[in-house]
């Protein structure tokens, strides 16, 4: 007598100590099961662990028992439930049809019917909704206990750099914290950005949460957005809308979120966090734009106090007459005055009250360029050729309209011979709307050179050898200079207490010393 080939499938939807066990009672009921049938044959049982019924995407075992049904490895399948099968009623039906294909019956033992029966189906589709509808009923309490806890300020998540999450509670990490309070002082008070926070990480050695090196600008950004370094706690940032799926997605105020102000011992001050999302928001703003806050001004964050190390900032002044002027001072001095410990026990404020105007800087800058000792008839030679070749350039560049009108033309030709193949029916629809894109995008370029040739005035005078040579001299001399120029060339310039200032322009390996005041001096007075 040939023995029938049996497998067994049994899953348990979480990976706790009790649901192990029955885990193990499963298993060990489908082999005496199995042995009470003389002709039957164990092949294998399959048991999934700590995994959800609604989905099989992550039921490695379910998924290894399909393929080996298709390889016939097996010819009868013996399961507790049809919950324990599925509790997606399009699944349970899906699979359950694909192994009768197959010539595979399935037997629920506990609901006492097999796929094999006549009725079959119908019992299946009752016997599916019923687990299904169970399902959504288990999420909905599930969620509404959870919800619940957040309420009372349980905490639902993973440990992060600087806390520990034990219990439901954040218990501060120091060696984690004092990172976190390293780039939070950088970015706000330093006003250094993500990628040089990120760079100077890496050079100091410090580690990342997951104990590497590797520091990046979106995790500093992820950082300096996470309210909970603030003692502040915000739960239901992310959902399952669907109970089936088990998919998880950004909450976009689909349901409330769970708020909860002073939850926690903070890592830094309330003071400290406001400073950075004000930055943050005042970066975003100016985030694509060439006039950006980083190039605002020619010294906008090129201005460094020796003292406390944050960027000089700049303030509108006016005089009596109306007429006003730019000055800089140290980010630290002028929003906190001097050096202070605050309410929280953080230190604040910086010492150097020295006061900057713009014209006085532009003009020790200028003073530099001018001085410096290079063959300027060299340069000036070589910037004039450069911009000849440019010019000429742009000149040979010029298309002709009529040409560029023909090639719309032909475009405009394959276009239709496009449509009539899809009208056709020689290409799909998704052939066409792919062809027709990209004629579409060819006939936006071409359009767009016919606009700018046709704007172009093409009797315009193109300037000589003689005025660019001109022109570039006047650079040169930093009497013509745009502030470009200047940009292009300033790498920083440092502020002491006492009165003294370096200057480094880029590509050059020294520094220059000028005595701004004199020490003790009173800075303000003598800027205005």
């Amino acid at each position: 007598m040939q023995l029938i080939k049996v497998a067994g499938y049994c899953r348990v939807s979480t990976d706790k100590t009790d649901q192990t066990n029955s885990l193990h009672s499963q298993q060990r009921y489908f082999r005496e099961y199995i042995e009470r049938h003389p002709d039957w044959e164990l092949y294998d049982i399959y048991a999934d662990e700590g995994i959800t019924g609604t989905s099989t995407k992550k039921r490695s075992q379910f998924n290894r028992m399909m393929n080996d049904a298709y390889c016939n490895k097996f010819e009868l399948i013996i399961t507790k439930e049809v919950s324990r099968f599925s509790r997606n009623i399009l699944d349970t039906i899906a699979y359950t049809r694909e192994l009768k294909a197959l010539g595979i019956g399935v037997i629920f033992v506990t609901d006492g019917f097999s796929t094999l029966d006549p009725d079959s189906e119908l019992r299946l589709s009752i016997m599916g909704a019923i687990a299904q509808e169970e399902s959504r009923k288990t999420s909905s309490r599930v969620k509404w206990g959870q919800t619940r806890q957040m309420e009372r300020g349980v905490v639902f998540g993973r440990s992060m750099l600087g806390y520990d999450v034990i219990n439901g509670k954040l218990l501060i990490d120091p060696q984690g914290a004092e990172i976190v309070k390293q780039i939070f002082y950088k970015y706000g008070v330093e006003k250094k950005g993500t990628t040089v926070i990120a760079r100077e990480l890496r050079e100091s050695g410090f580690k990342t949460y997951s104990g590497d090196a590797v520091w990046t600008e979106s995790q500093i950004l992820r950082i300096l957005k996470n309210e909970k370094y603030v003692g502040d706690l915000v739960q239901k940032k992310t959902i399952t809308p669907d109970y089936l799926a088990h998919t998880k997605k950004y909450n976009r105020g689909e349901e409330k979120l769970i708020v909860i102000k002073n939850h926690h011992e903070p890592v830094i001050s309330r003071e400290l966090w406001e400073l950075v999302q004000d930055e943050i928001r005042k970066r975003r703003r100016n985030k694509g734009s060439s006039d950006g806050h980083s190039r605002r001004y020619i010294f906008s964050g090129r201005i460094i106090c020796a003292e406390c190390g944050a960027r000089f900032i700049s303030r509108k002044k006016y005089r009596t007459d109306g007429s006003s002027y730019r000055r800089w001072g140290c980010y630290n001095a002028v929003k906190y005055g001097k050096r202070k410990t605050d309410s929280y026990g953080n230190t604040v404020g910086c010492d150097v009250g020295k006061l900057i105007r713009d014209d006085l800087a532009m003009e020790m800058v200028k003073q530099i360029i001018t001085n410096l000792e290079i063959d300027r008839s060299f340069i000036i030679r070589n910037v004039t050729d450069l911009a000849l070749n440019a010019i000429r350039s742009e000149a040979q560049d010029r298309v002709d309209p009529n040409k560029l009108r023909q090639q719309i033309d032909s475009i405009q030709d394959k276009k239709i011979a496009a449509l009539d193949s899809f009208l056709s029916g020689l290409i799909t629809k998704d052939e066409f709307q792919q062809s027709k894109s990209r004629y579409d995008a060819q006939l936006g370029v071409l359009r767009d050179k016919i606009r700018k040739t046709n704007d172009t005035d093409h009797s315009a005078h193109f300037p000589g050898i003689c005025e660019i040579n001109k022109e570039v001299k006047l650079i040169m001399s930093c009497a013509n200079a745009p502030e470009s120029f200047y940009k292009v060339l300033l790498e920083y310039i440092i502020v002491h207490s006492d009165g003294t200032a370096q200057i480094k322009l880029k590509e050059l390996p020294c520094e220059w010393n000028i005595q701004l005041y004199k020490a003790g001096s009173n800075s303000r007075g003598k800027t205005d």
